[in-house]
């Protein structure tokens, strides 16, 4: 499988999972400390071919992914789940650890986060389907992250997420059916 657009990863280590997954470039942050001239490589990377930013499912791998959503907003986001990037003795993150399919399809699932055109769902359609505030919240944002495809955040996040990648109603009413079966399944 040939990404066209340059993959950018915080490590040596990710981009060998990725050139293991699928025929790509990328570019390595090395780290949470961005320096201005990974920052200028990566515009000029989404200039030319286009960007998937595709970082740790962790706290530093998000604020590299914010940091440089900042800079160049219109890159592509993949994630993966944080159970599928879990090294084998459980101790570390990150996309070194997930399965080349793993990679393949969040690769394929990579979307553009735009900014809110209109506030369709509110933090109340949040409180009401039991994604914050309350027993299991954690678990369910979760689930609805793998249904969406818009990976895993925490409850003061996830209402900006939602908007940002522009979830209809439609498709999160769609979602939060599918985890309360899953609920009512256990």
């Amino acid at each position: 499988m040939k990404i066209k657009e340059i993959i950018v990863v915080e490590g040596k280590d990710d981009t060998l999972a990725i050139k293991r997954a699928v025929d790509a470039d990328t570019i390595e942050t090395n780290g949470s400390a961005l320096s201005e001239e990974t920052i200028e490589k990566i515009k000029l990377a989404h200039q030319k071919r286009g960007v998937i930013i595709f970082t740790d499912p962790d706290f530093p791998g998000e604020k590299i992914r914010k940091t440089i959503a900042r800079h160049v907003p219109e890159c592509k986001h993949a994630f993966l789940p944080k159970e599928a990037a879990i090294e084998k003795n459980g101790k570390g993150v990150g996309v070194e650890h997930a399965s080349s399919e793993m990679i393949r399809e969040a690769l394929v699932h990579a979307q553009i986060m735009k900014e809110a055109i209109n506030e369709e769902i509110t933090k109340d359609d949040l409180i009401a389907a039991g994604l914050i505030g309350g027993n299991g919240s954690k678990e369910r944002r979760e689930k609805l992250g793998k249904i969406l495809k818009i990976g895993y955040t925490n409850g003061k996040q996830l209402h900006k997420r939602l908007l940002m990648f522009q979830i209809s109603r439609e498709d999160f009413a769609a979602a939060v059916a599918v985890i309360r079966q899953e609920g009512q399944d256990e």
